[in-house]
Parts: C-alpha cells; structure tokens; sequence
C-alpha cells in the first residue's frame, strides 16, 4: 500500500497537472456518480491527508480517492498513450486543456460537498506531512492503548496519518523495539523522539525517487524486505513474520540482535518462510 510520502508525490502531480486549470473531460466510472459532470469547472487544488487524496474543484466539491494497495493515479499529456492499466480498470478521467489524469484501480472513489470533507479523513490523527501535524498528539494518541503492539499502533491512521507497513518496520528497527512490543513499555526516551523520527523519515523521502531510511546507496532499507539476509548493523539474519493492523495480516520485518521485545516463534504460524536472496 502506498504509504504518505507516495500519497504526497502523487497529491503534487495531480496538482501540477490540474489546479488551476478548468475541466475539459470529467468521466467518474462508478454506478453512484456515473451521471455526474463536472466539465467546466476549475480545479483548485489537491492535497493529500495521510493516505488520502482530496480533488478540491470549483462550485464547493471536492473529489475523495484513496490508493488502498492497488490504486494508481497517473498523468499523461494529451497526446501521450495511457499505460495504468486496461480500460476496465480506469475509475475516473479528469482533463484539461494540457493534461489528462486517470484514476486507475482506485477501491475508494467519492465526491462530496468540500464542508463535509471530515466525513472521509475527519477520523485521521496528525497528518506527518500536513500543516496539522502535532506530535505532541501524536503520542498521546500512541500511548492511549498502552497494551496495543507497537507495530499495530502506528499502522492505525487515527493515531497518526501516513505510516504504511514499510515505515513501520523501519521505524521499529530505529527505535530498537520489536513490532510486537507493547507501545506502552517502550522506554520513554524513545517513546518521547518516536513522532519526530517518523515525520524526519517521511519528509526525508516525499521528493525521492526511492525510499531509503539508511542514507546508502543500494542499501535503502534497514529491515523491510531484507529476510533471511544480514542485518546491515549486527548482521544477525533479519526475519518476517505476519502482523495484523485491525483490518488483515501484514508482512513484518525485525532484527532478533537489534530489537528488544516479544515476536513470534520461529516456525509458529504467523513467522513467514522466505527464500534467501543474494546481495547484502
């Protein structure tokens, strides 16, 4: 699933592509709205809300997408052939005069009044790339469960907007702090730099190309998708093993040398079998 700083990128795009200009083609591809045509209008602006994206247009309407794990949002000059996907799974068809948007896969596609935005991200904590972001609140809101695991508790967008499931092995590792230890016994130190750590990382990479958390180069991730292979600190194999967010299992990446706290068994039925791969 995109995580913020893709969902960041993809909001600058639209914005580049659309703001500012007035609707030439409107096509929403969805039973609710497939009467709906908001040719004409100007688009003001998009921006993104953790991991949501807000089309604001003219007339008080703003047009609501979320990527999930599938959805894309691609941008092609008017003469430029659509390479997102087949027909089929185009959702929505936003151009201008230059430049031509396409709602690609997207599972979450609503439109409604710009006053009633709450209504979509209004459940949404600090956004970690947004003007509202308190991290002061942010840790309240982490701490409110204290038995909560940690990976669980910074996957849920109502404690803080943006952390995907790659942020939150990598901040897992950086913190010292298995995925499965309880928020709540965290060492205050670290509980205290957790929100400024995960913003440094988001806003790190919001204008990169490739995500890193390492800062070298062909290395960009500590622990993310680096199981069996050596931990790039202690080198102490990196394992995988599924966590759930509320919502389904997700893969998750630890050092057992350089995390401290609870994780499943090797061999247990959430630890996950991956081949080893060649590289670092």
């Amino acid at each position: 699933m995109p995580e913020g700083d893709t969902v960041w990128q993809t909001a600058r795009r639209l914005h580049d592509a659309l703001a500012g200009r007035v609707l030439t083609r409107s096509d929403l591809r969805v039973p609710k709205y497939a009467t709906v045509d908001l040719t004409g209008r100007t688009v003001l602006e998009v921006t993104p809300r953790g991991k949501h994206l807000l089309t604001r247009v003219e007339g008080g309407l703003t047009l609501h997408s979320h990527l999930r794990m599938d959805g894309s949002w691609k941008v092609y000059g008017n003469a430029q052939r659509w390479s997102g996907g087949p027909a089929h799974q185009i959702r929505v068809i936003l151009g201008n005069a230059e430049r031509t948007a396409v709602g690609y896969r997207l599972p979450v596609l609503d439109l409604l009044r710009t006053t009633d935005e709450s209504r979509a991200v209004g459940h949404l904590g600090p956004d970690l790339l947004g003007p509202d972001w308190d991290p002061d609140q942010a840790l309240v809101n982490l701490l409110a469960d204290p038995a909560r695991p940690l990976g669980e508790a910074l996957l849920d967008q109502r404690n803080l907007a943006g952390i995907g499931n790659i942020y939150k092995s990598e901040l897992c590792f950086l913190l010292g702090a298995t995925p499965w230890l309880p928020v709540g016994a965290l060492p205050a130190d670290r509980a205290a730099k957790l929100p400024a750590l995960a913003r440094k990382l988001l806003e790190a990479n919001r204008d990169r190309p490739v995500r890193s958390t390492t800062g070298r180069r062909g290395q960009d991730l500590f622990v993310y998708g680096r199981a069996p292979r050596p931990c790039l600190r202690c080198r102490t194999p990196v394992r995988a093993a599924d966590q759930g967010d509320g919502s389904r299992e997700r893969p998750t990446y630890w050092c057992p040398g350089c995390q401290q706290g609870p994780a499943p068994a090797p061999g247990s039925p959430r630890a996950r079998r991956i081949r080893p791969r060649t590289g670092n």
